[in-house]
């Protein structure tokens, strides 16, 4: 007997058997069980979900003997020929491949034809998206005003690509992603029936490989059940799908945290060693400060999270060490060297440079709790330019009005770009996130006592959250607390969009420095 793969073979034969598609089997069983049937369904969903399938039972249930009925009994000849693809009325056409209009102008004259044996003739078509324009003009009377015995089943990943004229003569359906719960019981239930021995965690891993996918899932499982010598372990799974193991990530997080940007550079590199897709990876890490600050505001939630208990319980514990500003800064970073990897030849060299930035600081600075403000008697080391000396006016308040303080400053603008990176080392002992995106800007122009900082166009972000009134006077508390002078802060965008990698970013001068590498060419 010739070998089904597991997609075919455990494909579902009635209702009862799709699964996570409970709302889909719901309304159909009560459609068929009041007699009202629609002329078209549109199934729209996800691929790998159970579109096709659930348009077969469909059929099946509106042709078999007993028919139409919520539960037909897969015995009889239209049954048997419909779950084979061979019934003569139900036709399955691929709207990739018949998508111009005379395919459907050859629908059209086929449609008068009654059944040969069943009540219905039945058109499935899968990826209808695919039709041209003129296609679905063609079609749209016969779609309102079928034979009475002809039905429509329409499938698509992308029912946004349909025009309106077509939707709204059909009741659609939408499908689901499959849960990893989910997936990993009917895995479990098909390792059970063809003697597979499996690991829990491999079940996990495919699930997630498989994106929602039931059919990739079950593909992935045939897969390594060849591929194994008895039992198939997580070691198999990785080497066989090329997957980003979870404790890669827990690691490398790790050593963002311990402020390790060495570890996290060679963790990196053994990851790449091994033949890991880096985008893949890079993909991964975002998800899991995703999940990281998830975690932090609902931990071991699997609502939200679609991971294993244990894994949930780690999440929560890593997520204690951030807050969920850093993890924000964290995200933005990471996402960052994504775009630019998208400008450049290799994805590495940004994400390398994301790495060490996340890691550079000390982790007794990022740890240290807010600072009190120093005594005005003891200002911070240089540059630190005395206060101006008013002498006394006593008597003279008549005489004079008031005047705005620190209206006029001893500081000039150099003053301010020498002790710029003074300045954003004391804001990151207090909030290390504000000081990595303060190093964005740059001093453009100091009046009376107002800083305006400017910013790349592209770094809106940065600018959004500087200005929060909490942020924005803490900068300006350390400006006073480094520069001995009140000063104002106003930030702008500028026309210019950043320009990464420089030549002169201290992230990639780390990274330089810790590969023994040197700068070529500025791209």
């Amino acid at each position: 007997m010739p070998y089904t793969v597991f997609a075919l073979k455990w494909r579902p034969q009635i209702f009862d058997e799709i699964i996570g598609q409970d709302h889909v089997a719901s309304t159909l069983r009560s459609s068929l069980e009041k007699s009202r049937l629609a002329n078209a369904y549109l199934f729209c969903g996800p691929r790998g979900v159970g579109k096709t399938s659930t348009a077969r039972i469909l059929a099946k249930a509106l042709n078999c003997k007993d028919g139409p009925t919520v539960s037909p009994c897969g015995k009889c000849a239209s049954c048997l020929e419909i779950a084979k693809g061979t019934s003569l009325d139900v036709i399955e056409i691929d709207g990739a491949s018949n998508r111009l209009i005379d395919d459907v102008r050859t629908l059209r004259e086929n449609v008068k034809f009654a059944p040969t044996q069943g009540k219905f003739k039945i058109y499935i078509i899968d990826e209808v998206h695919m039709l041209t324009n003129e296609a679905f003009n063609a079609l749209l009377k016969t779609l309102e005003e079928p034979p009475p015995f002809v039905k429509f089943i329409f499938a698509t990943t992308h029912p946004q690509k349909i025009p309106s004229t077509i939707l709204s003569r059909c009741q659609r359906l939408d499908f689901r992603r499959i849960s990893a719960k989910e997936m990993i019981e009917q895995l479990k239930k098909i390792s059970r029936s063809e003697k597979i021995t499996v690991d829990e965690d491999v079940l996990f891993a495919i699930a997630k490989a498989s994106d929602g996918s039931l059919r990739d899932a079950e593909s992935i499982l045939d897969q390594l059940a060849s591929f194994a010598q008895g039992k198939v372990s997580l070691k198999d799974a990785v080497s066989v799908l090329g997957l980003i193991e979870q404790e890669a990530l827990f690691d490398i997080a790790d050593k963002i945290i311990q402020k390790n940007a060495l570890a996290a550079l060679q963790i990196l590199d053994n990851i790449l060693n091994e033949g890991k897709d880096i985008s893949v990876f890079l993909n991964n890490l975002i998800e899991h400060f995703r999940n990281l600050m998830v975690a932090k505001i609902s931990p071991a939630d699997s609502a939200l999270i679609d991971l294993p208990k244990e894994v949930l319980d780690r999440l929560s514990q890593q997520a204690a060490a951030l807050s969920l500003d850093e993890i924000f800064a964290y995200f933005n970073i990471l996402v960052g060297a994504q775009e630019t990897g998208k400008r450049l030849d290799s994805l590495r060299i940004p994400l390398e440079i994301a790495l060490v930035k996340l890691a550079s600081d000390k982790k007794a600075q990022a740890s240290v709790s807010q600072p009190a403000a120093a005594p005005k008697n003891n200002p911070p080391e240089a540059p630190r330019p005395a206060k101006p000396v008013t002498p006394p006016v006593e008597n003279k308040k008549e005489e004079e009005p008031p005047k705005e303080p620190n209206t006029i400053l001893s500081i000039t603008i150099e003053d301010i770009k020498n002790a710029w990176q003074n300045i954003a080392d004391g804001l990151s002992k207090v909030k290390m996130y504000l000081a990595t995106y303060l190093n964005e800007g740059t001093p453009l122009k100091l009046e009376k006592n107002t800083l305006t900082i400017s910013f790349p166009r592209d770094c809106s972000l940065h600018k959004e959250t500087l200005e929060e009134r909490d942020n924005r006077q803490l900068i300006e508390k350390t400006f006073a607390d480094s520069l001995n002078c009140n000063l104002r802060v106003n930030f702008v965008l500028s026309k210019e969009a950043r320009q990464e990698p420089v030549q002169d970013d201290p992230a990639l001068k780390s990274a330089l420095n810790a590969f023994g590498a040197r700068f070529i060419k500025e791209i």
